[in-house]
């Protein structure tokens, strides 16, 4: 993507504006929506709590609903993502972002990693898009490749790099690392850390077809129509 020539309405489409703060009020997630209505969000990506006023508010507009599965440890069993995945559904999500089992990976137990992935995409069964974040600040570059080619294997739709959570943020390196690892057609998310313009442009030139972000409308500000 050339992102010398972006406007601002493309790079709307490319962020899930979000609000993930254990402390959001329900006023955040109504101003939330209420930007992601204004500026054309992708989505708005919430803790599952709030997926149904966020449905409501964003009836009647092209602004999904996504939600956090296993956040943002990604230590939960298997079962319990799987049934938190398709309550979200239920409630109103179109997409969910499920961590994966980060110490099974760095145990070696790809089986185990696999299976959790694939218990989340079987749940939601077509109805929602699954991105699969992968932590990356916990792993090396070996545990990152490992990671996105399990999730490719499971049937997900999207990798992504962090929950932004304390163990650190995207990064243009392991962006780039990862759309290589998963070729061209599926999708990338980098996520933590993304507070401006630049640095957002910068994901999305290294491979990346979308940005969490809780700064989308600081974000746009600097582009054009």
């Amino acid at each position: 993507m050339d992102v010398t020539r972006m406007t601002r309405a493309q790079l709307a489409k490319l962020i899930d504006h979000t609000m993930l703060r254990p402390d959001a009020t329900e006023a955040q997630i109504r101003t939330l929506c209420a930007e992601a209505r204004e500026h054309g969000f992708m989505s708005v990506c919430v803790n599952p709590h709030w997926v149904p006023l966020c449905r409501d508010l964003l009836s009647g507009t092209d602004v999904l609903v996504c939600t956090v599965i296993g956040f943002p440890l990604g230590a939960n069993r298997s079962e319990i993502k799987a049934v938190e995945a398709e309550d979200a559904v239920a409630r109103g999500a179109r997409e969910v972002d499920m961590v994966i089992n980060i110490g099974a990976l760095k145990s070696g137990q790809h089986d185990v990693v696999l299976s959790d992935i694939r218990a989340v995409v079987e749940a939601v069964s077509g109805e929602a898009r699954v991105k699969v974040i992968i932590e990356t600040g916990l792993l090396t570059d070996e545990e990152k490749v490992t990671a996105c080619r399990l999730a490719q294997e499971a049937g997900a739709d999207f990798v992504k790099t962090s929950t932004g959570f304390g163990h650190g943020g995207a990064t243009v390196a392991d962006v780039a690392l990862m759309r290589r690892t998963v070729g061209p057609a599926m999708g990338v998310k980098a996520s933590g850390g993304v507070r401006d313009l630049a640095t957002a442009l910068a994901m999305v030139e290294a491979g990346a077809n979308r940005i969490g972000a809780s700064a989308g409308v600081a974000i746009l500000a600097g582009l054009a129509e």
